[in-house]
């Protein structure tokens, strides 16, 4: 399978990079600019994509690459940071701005040369998105100049000789205009893709190497119940069958009557299924923690505790599946890479486990992928499409201590949350949305009486691949009910807010 090395040098929209080349059908992966080149050409990339980053690259102690990258004969995209660093390397400046007016920030208006293959079938003026205050003072011997803005002659160069492209802009995001035909044509005209990477492919070659992997020995998979991990559980089931077994933990921190509704969904499936009663240890664990990523750290932990005394139930269990995807594994950080999060089902693992090996055969899937491979697996739409639910429960949507009184508010209250939104119609506009039980509590009139209760914030966003999302505009009239209802119906909450950040520079859950 062709791929595309996608080089990190801890810009904020990198793994945006990755969702855009994988939507034009070429596989990618993320590797930290730390990785030595001998392991970058063992990969045997078809292109490189060098991504943004905060820093100047003419500073000591700036992220740099080795510089036989340039003699390897490979295409490369530089993007922002990426664009300086090309330059830097091959004989151009790269220096501060020497005024504001040269710096760049959000949308500009911006002329490109169309004969460039980066550029060939677009428009010659288009809005891009700008985020940088360094400027190329020179550009490296070989290059042309192919794009402009009116405060900078040389928003992108190109040497087209060696296959060499950078742009100071963001083609990734949005807001740039024809941004993902500029990424299509580095992969197709320039670094010559065939585009082989799909669902269906995947499908089969991930069934083959589960099968080749896992042999004869039995596998048990942590079902949550979600999206991925009920696609690892279709996609375990096809590949070995019987050998699986599957374990749903409630731990006490599920939605309104979840817990029975996965047990009801699973009922129906050819495979085993065991239900596990884990409340009063979870919360017994997390009594008086407060910090976040404690609380992840702990329920990963008792998570695999769980499991591995399940195996022992079932006999000679080789194998520990988990449903880990792509964009867990990124924000849980690797090598270099910044800490979002901890996901419980990555950062969040004790340092020893009981098993011979943890396989996670969606670790390299972002969620819109996930969903696809659901539907080549013939899931129900209504599972394919259910809303991301994270491991941890209602324990990272109560802010602060967590107590089984907490839970039991915040599970009634977005209960109503979500039931009103299904019943306006308002869920299908919605990726995600649900409530959170914050840890400031204020003082209320009820009744004609004082109280002093818990304020209750509701979150809803649009997004398409959650690496970036926006705040849903939902109707006030709708708000207003909600609230009304919470309040009225909810012991122990008397005021609710709405969240209204986007993702960056918020993550979609707030712990």
């Amino acid at each position: 399978m062709e791929k595309i090395l996608i080089i990190d040098f801890g810009g904020q929209y990198n793994q945006l990079i990755a969702r855009r080349v994988r939507e034009c059908n070429v596989y990618c992966e993320v590797k930290p600019y730390t990785t030595p080149l001998v392991q970058l050409r063992a990969m045997e990339p078809i292109g490189i994509i060098f991504t943004g980053g905060p820093q100047s690259v003419y500073l000591e102690g700036s992220p740099q690459v080795d510089p036989d990258i340039f003699t390897w004969g490979v295409p490369i995209l530089g993007i922002c940071y990426g664009c300086q660093l090309i330059a830097h390397n091959l004989g151009g400046q790269v220096t501060p701005a020497q005024d504001d007016s040269a710096r760049e920030y959000g949308k500009t208006i911006t002329h490109f040369d169309t004969g460039c293959k980066l550029f060939q079938g677009l428009p010659r003026q288009g809005v891009t998105w700008m985020s940088h205050g360094d400027y190329m003072a020179r550009v490296p011997e070989g290059f042309a100049l192919t794009a402009r803005s009116s405060a900078c002659p040389n928003v992108a160069i190109a040497d087209e000789g060696r296959g060499f492209y950078g742009v100071q802009f963001h083609p990734e995001v949005d807001h740039t205009e024809h941004g993902i035909n500029m990424i299509r044509n580095f992969l197709y005209e320039v670094c010559r893709a065939k585009g082989d990477w799909t669902m269906g492919d995947y499908k089969n070659t991930a069934i083959a190497r589960l099968r080749e992997k896992i042999g004869s020995g039995k596998v048990l998979l942590a079902l949550s119940g979600g999206v991925d991990s009920s696609v690892a559980a279709a996609l375990l089931a096809e590949a070995v069958g019987s050998q699986l077994t599957c374990v749903f933990v409630d731990h006490g921190l599920m939605r309104l009557n979840e817990g029975d509704e996965v047990e009801e969904a699973f009922a129906k499936w050819d495979l085993n299924f065991v239900r596990v009663d884990a409340e009063s240890r979870f919360l017994l664990k997390l009594a008086g923690v407060d910090e976040p990523e404690r609380k992840r750290k702990i329920i990963g932990g008792e998570f695999i505790r769980v499991f591995e005394e399940e195996a022992k139930k079932v006999g000679a269990v080789d194998f520990l599946a988990q449903g880990t995807i792509y964009p867990d594994v990124i924000e849980s950080g690797a090598g270099d890479a910044a800490v979002i999060k901890s996901h419980h089902n990555v950062g969040g693992l004790p340092d020893y486990v009981d098993f011979k090996e943890i396989i996670e055969p969606l670790r390299m899937l972002f969620k819109d992928e996930v969903r696809q491979l659901g539907r080549e697996l013939g899931l129900p739409e209504y599972l394919v499409s259910r809303q991301p639910f994270p491991g941890p429960g209602l324990a990272i949507r109560i802010i602060g201590g967590i107590t089984k009184e907490k839970a039991d508010i915040l599970r009634q209250a977005d209960f109503i949350f979500r039931e009103e939104m299904a019943q306006a119609g308002e869920d299908k506009n919605l990726n995600q949305y649900f409530a959170v039980l914050t840890n400031t509590r204020s003082v209320g009139v009820m009744g004609d009486g004082r109280t002093y209760d818990y304020t209750l914030a509701l979150r809803a966003v649009t997004t398409s691949d959650f690496m970036t999302a926006d705040w849903a505009r939902i109707p006030y009239d709708l708000l207003d009910k909600v609230s009304g209802r919470i309040v009225n119906e909810v012991r122990g909450i008397n005021r609710i807010v709405y969240d209204i950040t986007s993702k960056p520079p918020a993550t979609i859950e707030w712990e």
